[in-house]
Parts: structure tokens; sequence; C-alpha cells
């Protein structure tokens, strides 16, 4: 990977931590599903209405379009139901572990979809990736789980599912459709299945609309999400799936650095060990992790000798 490409991906990362504590301050000020609808239509609002203006092109083959829609049902609408929801029902560290295993899931998936194969050190580099995101949850993990642990743990999974799903097909897709109309798209179209599902299930009338609300939302759909899947997407143009993915480890890490600066929360051993371990893996990955067709291989990796 190009140095370029490895700051746009941590920072991509960076949003994405950023994200979880704004999501847990907002669903105290409007319902789930609202919320996660009001998020995505935004998102891609603002990206599809940029788009439009630097007149970037729309998508031409039916194909992409449903490819498109894919994209959305799998990383939005799944993606966005999960993260959501969870957050009520399972501990963070739990939650952490758990979605972290969208990687290694992505890792099985591409290798049938993108024929993307893992290195000996791209698989011992996830598996250590893996194994810190594990060390670092492990005193919330042997903490003991609530009645409703198993709903909890499905709407993770379930989200995970979904951002697999979508990472898949982005990097499928990525070179053949313009970055920002493309995200902007999967947004508006993702947002559908979350607005029909708000509309059924909740009261908009319940969303608080003060000046809070409306700066995390604000911060969440442009910055967490618009700004982050323009830059994830072109990083995928340039990279194999499992190597950018790789740096999705690192997104709990951010987040519990964040909440030591911001926060004062207090960080034990497990986290520094767990870091360790984590950055190590992420190194590995990043150094020659995956072997890409010639059909999925970036510019970054067609300089590589």
């Amino acid at each position: 990977m190009t140095i370029v490409s490895i700051l746009k991906v941590v920072l991509v990362m960076l949003l994405w931590a950023a994200c979880y504590p704004l999501i847990t301050a907002g669903i105290q000020l409007a319902p789930h599903m609202s919320f996660a609808a009001l998020r995505a239509l935004l998102a891609g609002s603002a990206l599809t209405l940029v788009a439009m203006t630097l007149r970037r092109p729309a998508p031409k083959q039916l194909r992409d379009w449903g490819l498109l829609a894919l994209i959305g049902f799998g990383a939005t609408s799944l993606g966005f139901v999960g993260m959501f929801h969870a957050a009520a029902y399972v501990a963070p560290g739990v939650a952490t572990v758990i979605a972290n295993t969208q990687p290694l899931l992505a890792a099985v998936l591409a290798g049938a979809v993108l024929k993307e194969r893992l290195t000996p050190r791209g698989a011992a580099g996830l598996a250590l990736g893996f194994l810190g995101i594990v060390v670092i949850a492990s005193p919330q993990l042997l903490s003991g789980a609530s009645r409703t642990y198993l709903l909890g743990v499905g709407f993770i999974v379930l989200a995970a599912l979904g951002i697999t799903i979508g990472n898949v097909l982005i990097k499928r897709i990525a070179g053949r459709v313009d970055a920002m109309m493309a995200m902007g798209l999967q947004m508006l179209m993702g947002s559908l299945p979350l607005i029909l599902t708000a509309a059924l299930t909740e009261r908009p009338a319940d969303i608080h609309w003060s000046f809070a609300f409306i700066w995390i939302l604000l911060a969440l759909g442009l910055l967490g999400t618009a700004l982050a899947y323009w830059l994830w997407f072109s990083v995928l143009e340039a990279t194999p799936l499992n190597q950018a993915n790789a740096f999705s480890f690192l997104t709990p890490i951010f987040g519990l650095a964040m909440g030591s600066v911001f926060y004062r929360e207090v960080l034990d051993w497990p986290v520094f060990v767990g870091a360790g371990l984590t950055f190590l893996g992420v190194g590995l990955m990043a150094r020659g992790g995956t072997v890409a067709s010639e059909a999925t291989v970036g510019p970054d990796d067609r300089s590589k000798p």
C-alpha cells in the first residue's frame, strides 16, 4: 500500500470510531430507526448533490445499478439496523469482538468473489488483529451476559454480515463507477428500507430536534458516513479488500483512545497488550498480506515487483 492509501484508510477508521459515541448520544434524542434513516438520507443526499454539481457520471450499466442496490441494502440498511439496535442489548466489549469478525468474514467472501488470496503473512496478520481485539474486550467478555444477550448478538452479526457483503461488492464495482456518485446512490437506496421501517414501527414526532441532535446528525451523516465512505471507496479502487479491511481492527482502538482523551476513561493493561497485537497484525497485512487476481489488483499493487 502507498502512504496516501494508508493515510486515507486510517482517517476512515478514525471517522468510523467517532461514530460510536455519536450514535450513543443520538439514540437518546431520537428513535433508533428514525435516526438511522436520517443518517443514511443525509449522507446519500449530500454525496449525490455534490457529485451532480461536479458533473460526475452516473452508472450507465444496469448491472452496476443492481450492485449499488445490493451494497445499499447490505452496508446501509442491514449495517445500520444492526449497529443502531445492538447498543441497547450487548456490552461494548462483546459488541466490539463480534463486529470485528467482519474482516474475517470478508476474507472468506473475497476469496470466492474477488479471487483475493491471503498470504501466510496476511493470515497471521488477520489472526493477530482479531486476537488483539479479543484481549482488549476480555474484561467485558468475562463479566457475564444479560437476558437479551442473544438478541444483541443477532443484531451485531446482522450488521457484520451486511457490511461484509457491502465491502466485497464495493470492491467489485470500484473503478467502474464514480466513487462519490456510487456511494451517494447506494446510501439513498439503502435509506429506503430504513425509512419504511421507521414509518411502520416508530413515531417521527418523537425526534427531539434540539441543537445537540442536529449537530450530532450533521457530524455523523457528513463526516462519519459521507466522507468516510467516499474515502473508503477510493481506497478500494487501488488496494485489495483484505489488505484495506485489516485496518478495521484499528477502529475500536481509536474509539478507546478517544474515550480516554475526551471522557477520561481509564485504559487498563489489556488495552495496551491488545493494541500492540492489533498494530502488529495490521502491519503484516499492509505489507504483502494479499495476493489478488489481475482483475482485482489496483494501482498500489501493480507497482510492486
